[in-house]
């Protein structure tokens, strides 16, 4: 198969595999020449479409044409614009499906003392302020003895914040650390500080809310000799905590999973997109709970979206987030399609709107049942819609922070980071699965070749289900773990 029609409505077909011209190509009932090469994962017109005509992809339009054009015609930026403006008002029309509910299988997870899962027990160090990042790094280095028996890593997340900040910016940086502090795959955490910048000790504490002081323990490197050797008596008595943490069997109920795509392609919303959103479905149908993001690329797709939203109050949550993410860009006078990046278009995703209705289909089909700020936790099972940018850090980092115990992430170009959560990659096309094999944990492609999405859709879920029980991902092999905090605010 050479080519994929999405919807029946679509006056586009999508390129599986490189199309040369004068190649004749079956779109169901027509037949089309190409009239010019086609790369792979983009668009060729299989009906005349004429100028300022919109162009249906997914059954949704995804920008207008710029010129007349006739079938067999490569479409893309050269000659298709957006159609996107600004803040939209939208109304409640549900269509909603509930997953027909399934037995849970079981992981072997770690259980923590307040009846949360963890899929990793690891020792965190958690800086406030930027100023300690080496500290952090060094004790790190010097400790790693203390990973012994079911203890699975020790690691920090430096960054550059918590001090010259104010305001909301201020608010955003301390309400994200101290939810990692909080995350259950961190068996224990020590939160580091200077102990003269604007991120407080009394403001983190009460930030944090109630804590297990054998859990989380504090050091503030201004108030001891040797930081270091203070750090290390703290590490010491964190280890003999987390080691009391052993893997048993858990219900797959209990697993919040984020889902994410960066460096995306025109294949993205056909082969490794769809194939997690069956899997949402799955852990979804089982009593599991998954978290989509990446506000900005649900621009032009809320169609996909706002209808699923499981009641009234949950839907004008949705709108608020979207619209309010729409002010944020024109507020910085910025236009609310300014994207997709380079590496996308050469992928073959030519609008925004291309980009996120292919981005929306890891939502799956469930319904949507809450919708969560930055920093805030998941606490309703099912589908969550999480407030957060589409830059692959700052919203994997969110998702971490929102309970996330592990994070899928689509790619069609390729990315090596890894989040503070153990980061699987899924490539949407098998040459990049064979070429970078040490990136990627699960290859998507199959499903350009045949492979039925409820099959890929298994398969990742078995996959998860491994990764949960204690298998690394590629970046976590490599020790690839960082952060990235959503700013917004002048630096003093």
């Amino acid at each position: 198969m050479k080519t994929i029609q999405i919807s029946p409505l679509d006056n586009v077909v999508v390129a599986l595999h490189p199309i040369a011209k004068g190649e004749v190509i079956q779109a169901g009932e027509l037949q089309v020449t190409a009239l010019e090469d086609v790369p792979q994962g983009h668009k060729m017109s299989i009906k005349p479409i004429a100028q300022g005509e919109n162009i249906v992809k997914y059954g949704f339009p995804i920008g207008h044409a710029l010129a007349d054009v006739q079938p067999g015609t490569w479409m893309h930026t050269h000659n298709v614009k957006t159609n996107l403006e600004g803040e939209m008002e939208y109304s409640y029309h549900p269509n909603i499906t509930f997953p027909e509910k399934v037995e849970p299988e079981t992981f072997q997870g770690f259980l923590r003392k307040d009846g949360r899962a963890a899929i990793r027990n690891e020792i965190w160090i958690i800086p406030t302020v930027g100023c300690v990042n080496d500290i952090a790094k060094k004790m790190v280095a010097d400790n790693q003895d203390l990973v012994t028996g079911s203890i699975e890593g020790l690691y920090t997340f430096t960054h550059p914040f918590g001090c010259s900040q104010t305001g909301h910016d201020h608010a955003q940086t301390r309400k994200l650390l101290a939810a990692l502090t909080r995350h259950p795959n961190a068996g224990a955490v020590l939160v580091l500080s200077l102990g003269c910048e604007n991120l407080t000790h009394e403001q983190f504490l009460a930030e944090l809310g109630d804590y297990d002081p054998d859990r989380v323990k504090f050091l503030t490197c201004q108030d001891v000799e040797d930081e270091f050797e203070a750090g290390r008596k703290l590490l010491e008595e964190c280890a003999a905590f987390a080691g009391q943490f052993h893997r048993q069997p858990i219900p797959v109920s209990e697993l919040v999973v984020g889902m994410k795509c960066g460096g995306s392609d025109g294949l993205s919303g056909i082969t490794a997109n769809p194939t997690v959103g069956r899997f949402s479905d799955m852990l979804g149908a089982r009593g599991g709970s998954t978290v989509l993001t990446e506000v900005p690329e649900m621009f032009g797709a809320e169609g996909f979206l706002m209808d699923r939203c499981v009641n009234e109050e949950v839907f004008q949550k949705a709108v608020n987030m979207i619209n309010g993410f729409k002010n944020y860009f024109i507020s910085h006078n910025e236009v609310v399609y300014d994207n997709p990046s380079p590496g996308n278009k050469q992928g073959g995703i030519t609008t925004l709107e291309d980009k996120s209705c292919g981005c929306v289909q890891k939502g799956g089909t469930a319904p949507i049942m809450d919708v969560i700020g930055y920093g805030d936790p998941v606490v309703t099972k099912g589908l969550n819609m999480l407030y957060g940018p589409g830059n692959d850090l700052v919203s994997a980092t969110a998702m971490t922070a929102a309970g996330a115990h592990l994070i899928l992430f689509t790619t069609g170009r390729g990315t090596p980071f890894g989040a503070p959560a153990p980061t699987l990659k899924i490539a949407t096309n098998t040459q990049l699965a064979e070429k970078k094999a040490g990136w990627i944990d699960f290859n998507a492609g199959t499903v350009a070749d045949g492979e039925p999405l409820e099959e890929a859709g298994k398969r990742l879920l078995d996959l998860v289900i491994e990764v949960a029980s204690g298998k690394k991902t590629k970046a976590e092999e490599k020790g690839f773990r960082e952060i990235s905090i959503f700013k917004d605010g002048v630096v003093l």
